[in-house]
């Protein structure tokens, strides 16, 4: 087998880069992107020595887009004299989609059957706008027999998914709303590798038809959402539960090796073959050996992670200490969604916002035996735009 078809099938769709913000557009590195069917059109600003090609590109990829399959077809400079001497360039590069041969793609009829029977209800609003509608949930863990289980849960996780493609056109009579993100926070399956495995005998599903289950709910978001907006996106993350090996209750293998992350690759896969209704769709998992994806949505820099990477209530201390690096896309976060600790918590410091929605589980039995809490199951949405996130709402 050759290194590029092994790369091919070990693709994964990556979460795109968020672009450092800059302070004073007139002065530092500024990029546009515009992109029309098979035509894309790149503008890049800054000072000289930054602008060219490869910074062109360097956005294409930046937006999700695979500058492989572009070519450059144009180009169109003007120079200015930048405050203190400088010399600024303003660069337009044009490029053209490059026309590839059919590729094979395996075969994925269990989802593709899903996709056909699915009649898209086409709204009657518009689908533009410069917000973005978040849709937040996690901890569905999918196998367990605790509260109402794997019925309850599924259950409630579709039916809070149409309550929130209900609440969409509800919030498009305040916020022009033109992108729905979907954000998948972990824990979806129940696994069996949790507490060294003592949950299993307490998990009534394999762990393949906990994954089947995870894999339809997710396309069962996207079949609905698709024809809601003119850009869809979806991002998960690892969590504890899905976690694929473990050996003596250790993980074994790269942090990215989840269960939870596959499921979205998976209907991603599927997507892909049917362009003409998801091409605007778009799924996103963190890189190799990585717990988090950053997507901006509309303005803010959203980041996605699990809570089992901090202590409960530390949240805030560990976003700091991953902003803390600048080559982390954390750097960028305005917004931060987790899930694990199965509870709806909101909080705030400075500009920054930290939303963790409710478990869809109905209840944890060793936790309600040892404190007497059960669930108040639920996921969040919200409503976002430049940094700011004025609307978070739990729906049940």
């Amino acid at each position: 087998m050759s290194d590029t078809l092994l790369d091919e099938l070990l693709s994964k769709p990556v979460g795109p880069s968020i672009p450092s913000r800059q302070a004073d557009p007139d002065r530092d590195f500024t990029r546009q992107i515009e992109v029309s069917g098979d035509a894309a059109e790149v503008t890049v600003r800054g000072p000289a020595q930054a602008v060219d090609e490869d910074a062109a590109t360097a956005y294409l990829r930046a937006q999700g887009l695979d500058p492989a399959d572009w070519v450059a077809t144009g180009f169109r400079s003007s120079e200015w004299t930048m405050p203190g001497g400088d010399t600024g360039v303003s660069a337009r590069f044009t490029f053209a989609r490059r026309k590839g041969a059919e590729v094979e793609r395996p075969d994925l009829d269990e989802l593709l059957s899903a996709i056909d029977a699915y009649q898209p209800w086409v709204p009657n609003v518009v689908t533009s706008g410069d917000h973005t509608f978040i849709v937040a949930l996690g901890d569905m863990q999918l196998g367990k027999i605790d509260g109402d289980g794997v019925e309850g849960t599924l259950k409630r996780t579709v039916e809070c998914l149409n309550r929130a493609a209900d609440l969409l056109e509800l919030y498009r009579g305040r916020f022009r709303i033109g992108h729905v993100h979907i954000a998948w926070l972990g824990d979806h399956v129940e696994g069996f590798v949790s507490q060294g495995g003592a949950n299993t005998w307490r998990t009534g599903l394999t762990l393949t038809e906990q994954i089947r289950l995870t894999r339809r709910v997710m396309l069962h978001a996207a079949l609905i959402f698709a024809p809601l907006a003119e850009r869809v996106t979806m991002a998960a993350v690892p969590g504890n539960h899905g976690e694929a090996v473990r050996v003596n209750g250790k993980g074994v293998t790269r942090y990215d090796d989840s269960h939870d992350t596959e499921c979205l690759i998976a209907v991603k896969d599927a997507l892909d073959l049917a362009p003409e209704k998801f091409e605007h769709v778009e799924c996103f998992v963190p890189d190799t050996d990585e717990l988090t994806v950053v997507v901006d949505c509309s303005g803010t820099a959203v980041a996605h992670a699990h809570g089992h990477q901090w202590r409960p209530g530390r949240h805030f201390d560990w976003w700091k200490g991953q902003a803390f690096n600048k080559a982390s896309a954390m750097h960028e976060a305005d917004l931060l969604l987790a899930g694990h600790l199965h509870h709806e918590h909101v909080d705030t410091d400075g500009p920054r916002t930290f939303i963790q929605p409710p478990a869809m589980e109905s209840e944890s039995t060793w936790w309600r035996h040892r404190t007497g809490t059960t669930g108040a199951p639920g996921l969040m949405v919200a409503v976002t735009k430049d940094g700011h996130t004025p609307v978070k709402e739990v729906v049940r």
